[in-house]
């Protein structure tokens, strides 16, 4: 498990740190590094700062609250460094603060709620591979808000156009469905009469998991926004949304919270059907 941990790591970062340079060549400097490799950098550190309390304690509850922290300290750092920015710049920065400000303080009080999250169970209990988790969130957050960053670093500043406006009324929409739908899911849970059942109401009668679809919307709305502004490696920043929707289909999100409802309620009648006439990610209305 330590040699598969070890090259979790350095996979992460050979990932990881690559798109941020390539990000970077063309955009903002600090001394002789980009802006861009200096956040992806920074999204990394924040990360093992944080493991090395959470190590200490074996605990997951601040993984998700850093995660948000991560966010807000490399747009924080962008913002600084790049300034001026221009109107497509500061208003992405306010977009990534927003959702993950939002994000953050929903997961985390979830977990306090829920006391832990059972994901952790084993992994918290070897240290290398606790290590490799936090390094797997400096990663994804790099991945996830490159779009972003590139805005946000880039030297070239462009006036309102269409990829601007279409890109922003995404990702408006996108954070719009992802908040409903948690909220929705919060108040069905709070409900005593709802102990044990699954929700099937609101947003959740039109996708069995609209608030990853709405996750997915608001990174591809940044993507949107970025286009114009492409030029050479830039282009690989355009993995933001493409990242988001693997992880979310294919790795942590859709996969186990279907195989944790087929162990729940596989044999239920009313949640065959249920899956039968909802789809798995994209809104879709209610069949009768």
């Amino acid at each position: 498990m330590n040699a598969k941990s070890i090259i979790g790591i350095v996979i992460a970062l050979l990932i990881g740190l690559p798109v941020a340079y390539a990000g970077g060549l063309g955009g903002s400097q600090f001394g002789n590094i980009s802006v861009f490799l200096l956040c992806g950098l920074l999204a990394f550190g924040v990360n093992w700062c944080a493991f090395v309390p959470a190590n200490i304690y074996k605990t997951e509850k601040y993984y998700d609250l850093t995660g948000s922290l991560t966010y807000l300290t490399i747009i924080a750092v962008a913002c600084v460094l790049a300034a001026p920015l221009d109107l497509r710049a500061a208003l992405v920065a306010f977009m990534v603060v927003i959702w993950a400000l939002r994000l953050g303080s929903f997961l985390f009080q979830r977990i306090k709620t829920d006391g832990k999250d059972v994901r952790f169970d084993k992994i918290k209990t070897d240290p290398l591979r606790f290590f490799q988790v936090w390094t797997i969130q400096g990663v994804w957050i790099i991945l996830t808000s490159a779009s972003a960053l590139l805005i946000i670093t880039t030297q070239a500043r462009l006036p309102i156009d269409g990829f601007l406006i279409v890109g922003a009324a995404v990702w408006l929409a996108g954070f719009a469905f992802e908040v409903v739908a948690d909220r929705q899911k919060s108040a069905f849970r709070a409900d005593p009469k709802n102990k044990g059942k699954f929700i099937t109401v609101g947003l959740w009668s039109w996708s069995r998991h609209p608030n990853y679809f709405g996750e997915i919307l608001l990174w591809t709305g940044i993507t949107i926004m970025s286009l114009p502004l492409l030029v050479g490696w830039q282009w690989v920043t355009i993995i933001s949304p493409i990242f988001v929707t693997f992880l979310l289909t294919r790795v942590s999100g859709i996969p186990l919270l279907e195989a944790s409802g087929q162990k729940k309620w596989g044999n239920d009648p009313e949640y065959i059907d249920y899956c039968k006439r909802t789809p798995v990610l994209f809104l879709r209305p209610p069949k009768r």
